[in-house]
């Protein structure tokens, strides 16, 4: 294992690369106004981006849709090398790669490194299977040998990426690629707090070789910025609030533009009768605390059978005791800071309101600013009743509510009753599947918190009820990013009347080929 290097030296590694990365903003110039990122672990300034305005919006998908004709008319194997050159270079850049998620973000370096290992299986994955998703595909025509039917996958043209803060490498890469492979432009909004993780993730692809106008970085707010980007892209890919979602879909829908999004989530996590109660209480912490619960499929709700309740609290509240907080590159670290003053206070009063409200308090709790200005202990609350904030929002932040569940059945009775279903946990010996069937979420983890699912890139993960819309990962994750287009080619003879024939004649005989048809046997 490497050194450890103190805090200060991520920070300042960060601030470096972010004074190189800058200028790739999509800006019409110098002389505007900027906008500072500042390192969570201590308060200090990472860097400055120009704040774009919409005309600089309105240019950068212009200069993409130019750079998307001719990306989109080039071999899908010159597409594929790029993006193995890309993943080379960010592997040969691991380090600065973490310096800078840490530096933006304030995660741990495990968290950090979990964001990296994804973007380098995702793009391994799309890069191995775009070719076998987007290769043009027969289909049974009108007629048995007269129509040769086939399906193409055409390229939206420029999709727009609005990417959150909490995964900044992650949400805003993992997302373009499959775009690119299918051949579309980019335009990426980044979140405010967290732009130059993008920005390094942009100079790698050109450093492949991407043409430079096809993937464009746009910084400001959200409210001006993002408006301007749904105004003139083909399609959308946005991850945020559930809030902020339904304002994007209805943008979305005025000009009848594909949209796809993770949304919230109020993560239910279920410890069956049979489970191990130890094993169990190992999961949960990594499954509520990773990223210091500021991940969108992380657990915040723990429905325990009665009958392991109390094995399963004690051995639980114990390892959350256990956790080591703390800043900076040492591995050890188990979590890091929040990202915001703002996302501090709101986790400190969704545990407030809690307390104020008869929930006991089982670990946590505190704000901790011997170890810098955004910490907030990992949390554990019982006794929640529904009138709490924490027990309906989406905290978001390194709190988990538990609860006693008289059988299994009531456990998922209880974490069906959400307005959210995002992600879901199964703790069990032998039933875990079956449960995980009743469940209303768009995955369920068995024996695991989130991991499971979301490397499992061959297969769709998204959001059910208010919790997205659409998917990624899997087939879903690149042909989201095309439309269909098919073409059928009829020979010898039209779908129409011959020459000389009879209207009435014509349905006559029609009607005995389409009833033959209809007694064929169909391929499973």
């Amino acid at each position: 294992m490497a050194k450890a290097r103190p805090a200060g030296t991520v920070t300042g590694r960060g601030r470096e690369l972010a004074a190189e990365l800058a200028g790739l903003v999509a800006s019409s110039g110098p002389g505007r106004p900027a906008q500072a990122s500042h390192a969570p672990f201590d308060g200090s300034v990472v860097g400055e981006v120009p704040v774009c305005t919409p005309d600089d919006v309105h240019a950068a998908v212009e200069t993409a849709r130019m750079a998307q004709r001719q990306w989109a008319a080039q071999p899908i194997a010159e597409r594929r090398a790029v993006i193995r050159r890309f993943l080379a270079l960010l592997l040969d850049r691991e380090q600065d790669v973490l310096d800078l998620v840490q530096a933006e973000s304030g995660k741990s370096r495990l968290s950090a490194f979990e964001e990296f290992a994804d973007v380098v299986l995702t793009a391994s994955y799309y890069e191995r299977t775009a070719d076998r998703y987007l290769r043009p595909r027969r289909r049974k025509g009108a007629a048995p040998v007269l129509t040769r039917t086939t399906e193409y996958r055409i390229p939206k043209g420029v999709v727009g990426v609005i990417s959150p803060w909490n995964y900044p490498l992650t949400l805003a890469v993992s997302d373009a690629i499959p775009a690119l492979l299918a051949g579309n432009g980019i335009v990426l909004k980044p979140d405010s707090q967290t732009p130059f993780t993008a920005l390094l993730m942009l100079r790698l692809l050109r450093e492949a070789g991407l043409p430079a106008d096809l993937f464009r970085i746009v910084t400001g707010p959200g409210t001006e910025i993002g408006p301007a980007l749904i105004g003139r892209v083909d399609f959308l890919m946005f991850t945020g609030s559930s809030r902020t979602g339904k304002t994007v879909a209805r943008q979305c829908a005025e000009r009848l533009i594909g949209f796809s999004a993770e949304l919230g989530g109020k993560n239910p996590m279920l410890v069956l009768a049979d489970a191990d109660a130890g094993k169990a209480a190992a999961g949960a912490v990594h499954a509520c605390f990773s990223n210091s619960g500021q991940l969108c499929v992380s657990i915040e709700r723990i429905y325990v059978h009665a009958d392991l309740y109390d094995r399963f609290l004690a051995a639980f509240t114990a390892k959350v005791k256990g956790i080591r907080m703390g800043s900076g590159p040492d591995w050890d670290i188990g979590m890091g800071s929040l990202i915001s003053t703002a996302q501090v206070e709101r986790v400190d009063r969704h545990v407030q309101d809690a307390l104020a409200k008869g929930a006991q308090l089982l670990a946590g709790g505190r704000r901790r600013p011997d170890l810098g200005p955004l910490f907030y202990e990992p949390t554990v609350l019982a006794g929640v009743t529904d009138d709490m904030l924490v027990a309906r929002e989406e905290t978001f932040g390194p709190v988990v509510a538990v609860y006693r569940a008289a059988d299994d059945d009531a456990a998922v009775a209880l974490a069906n009753d959400s307005d959210f279903g995002l992600n879901a946990s199964v703790w069990s010996a032998s039933r875990g599947e079956a449960v995980a069937r009743r469940l209303q979420t768009g995955t369920v983890n068995v024996n695991e918190g989130y991991a499971a699912t979301w490397a499992s890139h061959d297969a769709p993960i998204g959001g059910m009820k208010d919790s997205g819309a659409g998917c990624r990962h899997g087939r879903e994750g690149i042909l989201k990013y095309t439309e269909p287009q098919t073409i059928a080619v009829q020979r010898l003879l039209r779908v129409a009347p011959a020459p000389g024939m009879s209207n009435h004649a014509y349905a006559r005989i029609m009607k005995g080929a389409i009833t033959l048809m209809g007694r064929l046997p169909r391929n499973r």
